[in-house]
């Protein structure tokens, strides 16, 4: 039987990544820890069809990804990922309410210029911000929201800032595929459910890619991806109280 908490779980937050490029596990586990499911369990379910609507978006813009920041994403965030997701198997950490506050502050500094400037301050350290982000994402797999953050930050066009956003996003989670197989995770599910999840997701991303991502020029874009981080923020802020 199809569990329906999860189908509109995974409706939702397909149709967010299918506009920014990060959703199915920022707002999927969270969504799903609420409901009552382990974090190994949302994991393995979400990071196939995550991985799944990232490859649809990469496929169709490869040639505006942004080379420079994704070698550096391989080589500062991905190692720390796989360290920390072992590690969290063991140990419960909490950083929601850092990262929900990092995140408003990203939003806000379109409508304050010295933080603007501020912010930047802390983000010009590419390389630590990216070690990060992997370790965040490693322990919470809320580090799609730091990786939007910084690809916001550059100002890049639309086309270019999601799909980057998709092939990062997309490589933390084929990474975090492989070390729960490894550590020997399985979500439970039937291979046929999975396989109406993932299928069902497919189609939200064809419909949203038609109907809502080619309507939106590149100021629109921006603007909503910087409501977009404080919406983020906000959840974050609301599951760490």
């Amino acid at each position: 039987m199809m569990p329906v908490d999860i189908l509109l779980t995974l409706v939702l937050t397909t149709l967010i990544q299918s506009l920014f490029g990060v959703g199915i596990l920022l707002f999927g586990t969270p969504i799903l820890l609420l409901l009552g499911y382990e974090f190994s369990f949302a994991l393995t379910v979400l990071l196939p069809i995550s991985i799944s609507v990232n490859l649809l978006q990469i496929i169709k813009h490869y040639q505006y990804i942004d080379l420079k920041i994704y070698k550096n994403t391989l080589c500062y965030s991905i190692p720390f990922i796989v360290l920390f997701l072992v590690i969290i198997t063991n140990i419960k950490i909490n950083i929601s309410l850092l990262v929900g506050f990092f995140l408003i502050l990203v939003a806000a500094k379109n409508f304050f210029p010295t933080l603007d400037k501020k912010l930047s301050s802390l983000i010009q350290y590419e390389r630590s911000y990216l070690a990060i982000t992997g370790i965040i994402h490693g322990v919470s797999n809320l580090g799609g929201s730091l990786l939007t953050a910084l690809v916001h930050k550059q100002e890049l066009p639309k086309h270019n800032a999601r799909v980057t956003v998709a092939l990062c996003y997309a490589s933390f989670a084929v990474i975090q595929l492989i070390t729960l197989f490894f550590i020997g995770f399985d979500s439970g599910l039937s291979y046929s459910t999975q396989m109406t999840l993932l299928q069902i997701s497919i189609v939200v991303f064809l419909l949203t890619e038609e109907l809502v991502y080619k309507q939106i020029d590149n100021t629109k874009y921006t603007q909503i991806f910087a409501l977009f981080l404080a919406l983020s923020g906000g959840l974050l802020l609301f599951k760490a109280f």
